[in-house]
């Protein structure tokens, strides 16, 4: 299938995988640490009992915080490692730096990784982190006005959604939906905004629909000037993964131990997060910035460090219905075992 549609962007055009690196800022762990410490050469423990120092590159968004209560909870620093947080502005940008080493692992959408592989960047899944709820109410959603008589995904053909990038999860799933409902998915357009904008430009009229995550998706059904027109994520990819830790593939071969290492900790991490999601949501006033009545409330995703390869063979075949990569992603193939 030929995919034709068309998308509109209201900023400059999608970079995709191999954006400039657009990391800024640090949060947690160490903030220093030798050359030998930082390169892929020399991040193997040396057995001599101290910390293993690794940058971690991760998005400024609710769900990131649970690397941060991994770090204030000692479980990284049990595992033998000292964690840098890098934070980054999406999820693409932090590919580069993954691959060339400025960066030892990350945490960002599948889909973008699977992407990159396919163009050729040498990339390995090292962990599950976040999923998508299959039934009630999920973690992103679309919402459009309550007057554009959009009610289902059907009624978005021929209209415009804005997502935060084309190319990625949002606009997949979309499409993916719509044709579900039996809707032409070439006719439906996309455009790009921040998330913090979207609601104004619904607001204003200068889009159809917007795709939200929380906290965005909560604030904005709490106006009845919207409504919610679906979670595509349920209607696509039930239970779709939402981020992923991955490194590079000679990072991983390099560095087998603390590989290992991370991906036991961060596993850890998730489980203890999942069991105490009260205590993440008490790190997000600090991590980023956000009011402490709005965090309390925030609907989080569901942390799991076990991989859901069914659900990613799902997505990878979607990327190809959809023409985002060349040939079906082999998610085995492409992670640590």
């Amino acid at each position: 299938m030929r995919n034709t549609i068309t998308r509109k962007l209201s900023t400059a055009a999608a970079g995709g995988v191999l954006l400039a690196l657009a990391l800024t800022g640090c949060s947690g762990g160490s903030t220093a640490g030798s050359d030998a410490e930082s390169s892929p050469s020399g991040s193997e423990s040396s057995g001599s009992g101290e910390l293993q120092q690794v940058v971690v590159g991760v998005l400024s968004i609710a769900p990131s915080s649970a690397m941060q209560y991994g770090i204030d909870e000692g479980i990284f620093e049990k595992h033998g490692l000292e964690i840098e947080l890098q934070r980054g502005t999406g999820g693409a940008a932090m590919l580069p730096a993954v691959s060339t080493g400025d960066i030892h692992f990350a945490v960002g959408n599948p889909l973008s990784v699977m992407v990159a592989k396919d163009k050729g960047l040498d990339m390995k899944i090292v962990s599950g982190y976040s999923n998508s709820f299959a039934e009630g109410d999920d973690i992103n959603g679309v919402v459009a006005r309550a007057d554009s008589g959009i009610t289902s995904f059907a009624d978005l053909e021929g209209k415009t959604t804005t997502v935060n990038a084309v190319n990625t999860q949002g606009d997949l799933t979309i499409m993916e939906s719509a044709a579900l409902a039996g809707a032409d998915p070439e006719q439906l357009n996309f455009n790009e905004l921040p998330f913090q904008d979207m609601e104004a430009a619904l607001e204003r009229g200068n889009t159809d629909a917007v795709w939200l995550p929380e906290p965005f998706l909560s604030r904005a059904l709490a106006n009845p000037d919207y409504v919610l027109v679906g979670y595509p994520n349920q209607e696509a990819v039930a239970g779709m993964p939402t981020m992923v830790t991955f490194t590079s593939g000679r990072y991983a071969d390099e560095n087998e131990e603390t590989v290992a290492a991370f991906k036991e900790a961060v596993t850890e991490t998730l489980t203890q997060a999942q069991a105490n999601v009260d205590d993440v949501r008490a790190t997000l006033p600090t991590f980023m910035g956000m009011d402490a009545a709005v965090a309390e409330n925030l609907k989080m995703e569901e942390f799991d460090g076990e991989l859901r390869s069914d659900e990613l063979d799902d997505l990878g075949a979607l990327m190809l219905k959809y023409e985002f990569v060349a040939k079906e992603p082999d998610v085995d193939a492409m992670t640590v075992q």
